[in-house]
């Protein structure tokens, strides 16, 4: 699944594409992938033009010039691309397509059919529960370091967990809670109520340090992620620890092992990684 910095490489590689265009035509051959409904975004998005993008999280906020938000999450598979000619040949994966004055085509690929557009009014995203309870953008303007501790006293599960939880921090996914614990030397099956206040520091900056770092990097091509451009990222080549069992720790040699974490695949270095026994704060 795109992650932050997939999804932020993607609103930037997107948006001078579309910018400004006029939408003439909506159709798709899935129509559950439009949660109003293929008649209300035909009703309330042709004749409109894209003002700008927005992301919030992994969800992206594509902005019109008529007061509307199309807020779209790419899940698993989803993904962008334009084509300057609506006579090329669509892939059998292409399930919505905007059609724009100049002739042009915004159209969203997804191989899986999980993502899924809402149309909302410009100004409403708290209507939206995903959106509602998003935790902070980790930046250092957003990302409050003692509203995070806090947070995490209030769980006893494991830490790797609590970094999924989008309610905790927006945008962190299998990828980079993976990495950012490597950086902080903290087990993932550490409970997250036994952090040390000097690992919170460690664990925030390091948050915030590396999603900037993938985000710069173009995201993490670890699969099949690539931008609107069909660009891939390039962060891959500087993972440390996802999708590398068995190789050697880059730090200690260590041989990186790959558990289950809460259903999802996790991968860590057992010796700068240990697990501590810790007792609670009283």
């Amino acid at each position: 699944m795109p992650e932050l910095p997939e999804v932020e490489t993607v609103r930037r590689s997107l948006l001078p594409l579309i910018k400004s265009k006029r939408i003439t035509a909506i159709s798709t051959n899935w129509a559950k992938i439009l949660i109003n409904g293929l008649p209300t975004f035909q009703k309330d998005v042709v004749g409109a033009a894209v003002t700008t993008i927005d992301r919030r999280g992994k969800y992206l906020l594509i902005r019109l010039n008529n007061g509307e938000t199309i807020v779209s999450h790419l899940r698993m598979e989803g993904r962008y691309y334009v084509v300057s000619d609506a006579h090329t040949p669509f892939d059998k994966h292409d399930h919505v397509t905007f059609t724009f004055q100049d002739g042009s085509q915004l159209r969203y690929r997804d191989l899986r059919k999980f993502g899924r557009m809402r149309l909302i009014h410009t100004g409403q995203e708290q209507s939206v529960p995903a959106l509602a309870k998003l935790g902070p953008e980790p930046t250092p303007a957003t990302f409050d370091e003692a509203a995070f501790a806090q947070k995490l006293k209030r769980h006893h599960k494991a830490i790797k967990s609590v970094l999924l939880d989008q309610t905790v921090v927006a945008g962190i996914g299998n990828i980079y809670a993976d990495e950012v614990l490597w950086l902080s030397r903290l087990n993932p099956l550490q409970p997250a109520d036994t952090l040390t206040k000097k690992e919170i520091h460690t664990l925030h900056d390091n948050i915030i340090k590396e999603l900037d770092a993938a985000i710069a990097a173009g995201g993490t091509s670890a699969h099949t992620y690539v931008d609107a451009e069909g660009n891939r990222g390039s962060f891959q080549d500087a993972l440390h620890v996802y999708d590398r069992e068995g190789t050697p720790c880059d730090r200690c040699g260590t041989l990186i092992v790959k558990i289950k974490v809460g259903q999802r695949g996790t991968h860590y270095c057992p010796h700068c990684q240990p697990l501590h026994q810790r007792r609670r704060p009283a």
